[in-house]
């Protein structure tokens, strides 16, 4: 007779295991901990590459003036900004988070900056999304997948707010394809990353989550697959520096 498993589901944090419940606290801590100084720690972290990456996510999502977007975990408000721009005065942008802090932060950065009246924002979770389905030409989510507890919950939820012919970009953080630059990664990563953290914002431990959790998000391909599975079409992907950085997309047709 077989017995069921009664333990409780896990899943990764960096390169802990926990208890699926305590993820999503855990991450909000993390956010919350980095919040005041995270665009400052993306600048020097990624030396402005991750303006670069943006500008090519943007170049890739094809909006258009009138259109809507959903930016999921929009943090600060980088790519809701530059979205903001593209769909115009008769367009619209929702700004969603999890974390009220970054949120926060992203709503008081756009307003002060003049964008004002075709902006959203929202506190609700990527893995059900507290919006009418069909809705938006364009959803987007960037370096924040891997912190979603259940990844195939997000893809599927997002998935599901695209109108006919809409498409879904995941910009994420990878591995880098060269072996050489792989290991320069892994020591940028491992040695400097924290230490910055330390000295710039005071928590050495969060950006060391963040630099593990990216060695446990899901290599190019499985993602593709991943995304293909919730419902996507035409799914491929663009490695960008070396394959530090790689952009999703897929359509819903």
């Amino acid at each position: 007779m077989e017995t069921q498993d009664t333990r409780p589901a896990t899943a990764d944090f960096g390169f802990a295991r926990v208890a699926q419940d305590e993820k999503a606290p855990l991450v909000a801590d993390v956010f919350r901990s980095v919040a005041r100084r995270y665009d400052l720690m993306n600048d020097l972290m990624s030396m402005g590459g991750h303006r670069l990456w943006k500008d090519f996510l943007i170049s890739r999502s094809a909006v258009r003036p009138g259109q809507q977007v959903l930016d999921v975990a929009a943090g600060t408000g980088d790519l809701t900004r530059r979205f903001a721009d593209e769909v115009g005065e008769r367009g619209r942008v929702v700004a969603i988070d999890i974390n009220p802090e970054m949120l926060g932060l992203g709503r008081t950065r756009l307003v002060d900056g003049g964008v004002v009246g075709n902006v959203d924002y929202l506190i609700g979770d990527a893995e059900n999304l507290p919006l009418r389905d069909r809705q938006f030409d364009c959803v987007c989510i960037a370096f924040g997948l891997r912190n979603v507890t259940r990844i195939t919950s997000a893809l599927e939820s997002m998935a599901s707010m695209l109108r006919p012919g809409g498409r879904l970009l995941v910009l994420e953080f990878s591995r880098p394809q060269a072996d050489f630059l792989a290991r320069c990664y892994d020591f940028y990563s491992f040695n400097v990353i924290p230490r910055l953290g330390k000295i710039v914002a005071g928590d050495e431990a969060s950006y060391r989550y963040l630099v593990e959790s990216i060695r446990r998000h899901p290599d190019p391909q499985t993602l593709k697959d991943m995304m293909q599975a919730s419902g996507l079409d035409d799914v491929g992907y663009h490695n960008l520096s070396g394959g530090i950085v790689v952009l999703h997309c897929g359509f819903r047709y």
